[in-house]
């Protein structure tokens, strides 16, 4: 089954057959997390890093911001018995595809908004695909934890 994960969008699933997809990661961030012990997993797919720039959008949607939505990811994780210390931690996104010249730099706040917030809470990113021009597809096979990324014009790889 496939659960798609649409922009300022969170997903978890601990079903087998269940893969979570987002799709069209350019300057936003997809937080793809799993416990490989539980075989829990989910996707957040965040716009923006901080929920102040917005507070009403925010509570309307807390998944469209960093600060917010990734908390409420490792929340909804641990309903599902995933334990912080064992969760494999994975990034993708961030480009800078309409902001070219890095004017606004929406990508690169986006991703140190997700360091920060990681580092703060003692989390570790075991994988990371951030930066350039490209947009990225990222795929999480709840069976088995593998991620499949699949960017602008080339074949979906297995991280």
């Amino acid at each position: 089954m496939k659960i798609i994960v649409g922009v300022s969008d969170m997903k978890v699933s601990n079903d087998p057959s269940s893969d979570i997809i987002t799709y069209s990661l350019g300057s936003c961030i997809g937080l793809v997390v799993f416990d490989p012990v539980v075989k829990v997993g989910g996707i957040l797919h965040y716009m923006l890093p901080e929920s102040s720039l917005d507070r009403e959008k925010a509570e309307r949607n807390p998944y469209m911001f960093a600060d917010s939505g990734i908390p409420l990811l490792f929340k909804e994780t641990y309903k599902y018995d995933a334990v912080k210390k064992r969760m494999k931690i994975s990034v993708f996104g961030g480009s800078q595809i309409l902001d070219q010249k890095g004017f606004f730099n929406i990508g690169k706040r986006n991703y140190m908004a997700l360091k920060k917030l990681l580092f703060k809470n003692n989390v570790l990113i075991n994988y990371e695909d951030v930066g350039g021009n490209v947009n990225r597809t990222v795929r999480l096979e709840i069976k088995t934890g593998d991620i499949f990324v699949k960017t602008s014009g080339a074949n979906e790889v297995k991280i």
